[in-house]
């Protein structure tokens, strides 16, 4: 008989309880993750083609494209995100070449207050560029005229949003060199213009094509700055807020969220794309580079590092000081008057504790299901389907804009037909908004830890008859500690300032500090809004302090075994 038709004869292998349960995990994680992210996109599409529940094909996008200020829209958030990629990378470049290639002192103090922005709502920078050249700021007379409430002020604020993110990237790309490169480079004699050109950026290429497509992405679809200092420059994360709130025109906002959708999607693939090309810039026998002491580069760029590193804090500190001044500009005293946040809304602090309820339970729950879910999609065993389709819905996240996922969320959990509606305007459901929306960072993060784990763990505890649940909690859980703990604070700092995806969710009860800070400031009261806003830096700021501390006090120890 033929191994064929042993193998044909021989009955199907029994699957174990752990095949079940792990068969059921999976599908369970690709149920939340279709009904979270892929269902609510999906009705988002088929409503861009309604009109009052009728179906119209493309005449929804016909009157879009034939509105000549809607259209305006779609090229002024292409002027403002091509160019501030080209203002905020290379910026970023120099920052991160700083960091990386010089004997630059105050390493971490730089590389800490480069991240500054990160644990700022987007808004707070167009709030601190009103206050310093806005019609009433101290420094206006330096715009020669020229007015803030447009695409001046989009674009300084965005540079600021976006240099951190960007700043991440090239670090990391900068810091995988081979020294044997420019050892050899220095031996020729040849000029450091022409290794520059020659070796290191060649070397960081698809980083920066990353940085690009990242702030790219990002100054398309952001929100909050627009919004609060774009005046009449309309930008297409504004339009489909005016169209919804403002016009109640929910099909039209569909529209306008897939339009939006197109450019973030299309940079995404690329740089996906081009990723795919990238090969190991480290081979086994690489030299690290160590950069040696140059006194002329290293003043010059610890002069630049400073001169970036206090233009952000002192863009952080007018917004900090703003909320502390009785009256703008008349009364410069300072008082605590613009923290009594009942006098500018009506939810007063309430908005600031449910942001941190929210943010708590994104973490939790968050923290939970990503780790979850990429051990068994990474470690599972079996039901390849099931594990690739969890991991494929994972990364879809990344190329959603918040805005538009925040509007899928409207017409899907506020449907009558959908039981899950019950949800709509609750704290839980701007929890999963949360999470959804920052899943694929999370997911790459416990996935990148997981393969750090060797398979052995598993098979030795299989042959063992551990089940593979009691190895997840006293193996792989100890030893991702660090990751898991990342996870949950990445998730409760962007719970805390994001504003794009939870504009359209929150409920009479449930509205944030970050929505607070939208309907502030379209009231007039700037100075309540930057009180606002120096909380959720200040609260995201604290709970990084206690990271910290957490990892170095309690988790440090489970970490001790990689000290020996």
């Amino acid at each position: 008989m033929t191994t064929a038709a042993v193998a044909a004869a021989a009955p199907a292998r029994q699957l174990s309880r752990e095949d079940w349960v792990m068969r059921i995990g999976i599908s369970l994680l690709c149920l939340f993750l279709i009904v979270t992210i892929a269902m609510p996109l999906a009705l988002l599409l088929i409503k861009s083609f309604q009109r009052d529940g009728e179906f119209v094909g493309l005449a929804n996008y016909v009157t879009y494209f034939s509105t000549p200020t809607l259209v305006a829209s779609v090229w002024n958030s292409l002027f403002i995100a091509i160019t501030a990629t080209v203002i905020t990378v290379p910026l970023a470049f120099a920052y991160a070449y700083a960091l990386t290639r010089t004997c630059l002192p105050f390493k971490g103090v730089f590389m800490a207050i480069a991240m500054l922005p990160i644990f700022a709502p987007s808004l707070l920078p167009a709030i601190s560029f009103i206050y310093i050249f806005g019609n009433q700021g101290f420094l206006k007379e330096l715009l020669l005229g020229a007015s803030v409430y447009g695409p001046i002020g989009i674009l300084m604020a965005m540079v600021f949003y976006c240099f951190p993110f960007a700043v991440l990237i090239l670090v990391t790309a900068l810091s995988m060199a081979d020294g044997r490169l420019y050892e050899a480079a220095a031996a020729l004699g040849t000029s450091n213009w022409r290794v520059f050109w020659t070796v290191t950026v060649p070397g960081v290429k698809y980083g920066l094509v990353s940085a690009c497509f990242l702030v790219f992405t990002l100054a398309i679809t952001d929100f909050g700055i627009a919004k609060v200092i774009g005046g009449q420059f309309n930008v297409l994360a504004t339009d489909a807020y005016k169209q919804v709130v403002g016009q109640q025109d929910f099909e039209m906002g569909a529209v306008v969220g897939f339009v939006l959708l197109v450019p973030a999607v299309l940079a995404f693939i690329v740089d996906r794309m081009i990723q795919k090309k990238q090969v190991a810039l480290l081979s086994a026998r690489a030299v690290p580079l160590e950069p040696k002491p140059s006194r002329g580069r290293d003043i010059s760029y610890f002069v630049y590092c400073c001169v970036i590193g206090g233009l952000i804090v002192a863009i952080i500190g007018v917004a900090v000081w703003a909320s502390f001044v009785t009256y703008w500009p008349y009364n410069l005293s300072l008082s605590l008057r613009n923290y009594n946040f009942s006098e500018f809304d009506q939810s007063g602090w309430d908005t600031y504790f449910n942001s941190l309820k929210m943010a708590a339970l994104a973490a939790a729950l968050g923290t939970t299901i990503v780790f979850v879910g990429a051990y068994l999609v990474e470690k599972g065993q079996g039901f390849v389907f099931g594990r690739s389709l969890a991991h494929m819905l994972a990364m879809l996240p990344m190329a959603v804009p918040g805005l538009v996922l925040g509007l899928a969320y409207v017409f899907f959990f506020n449907a009558p037909w959908n039981p899950l509606n019950v949800l709509y305007g609750t704290l839980l459901v701007l929890a999963v908004n949360t999470i959804a929306h920052f899943y694929t960072a999370a997911h790459i993060t416990a996935v990148t830890a997981l393969k750090q784990i060797d398979n052995e763990f598993e098979s030795v505890s299989a042959s063992l008859k551990v089940p593979f649940w009691r190895t997840f909690r006293r193996v792989t859980v100890p030893i991702c500690m660090p990751a898991i703990l990342n996870i949950a604070v990445y998730m409760f700092v962007n719970a805390m300032t994001t504003v794009s995806a939870v504009i359209f969710l929150y409920g009479p009860y449930t509205k944030l500090a970050s929505v607070s800070i939208v309907h502030m400031d379209e009231a007039g009261f700037t100075a309540g809004a930057a009180g606002m806003a120096t909380l959720i830096v200040l609260t995201a700021i604290g709970v990084k302090l206690l990271h910290f501390a957490l990892d170095w006090l309690v988790f440090g120890k489970l970490q001790a075994w990689r000290k020996r």
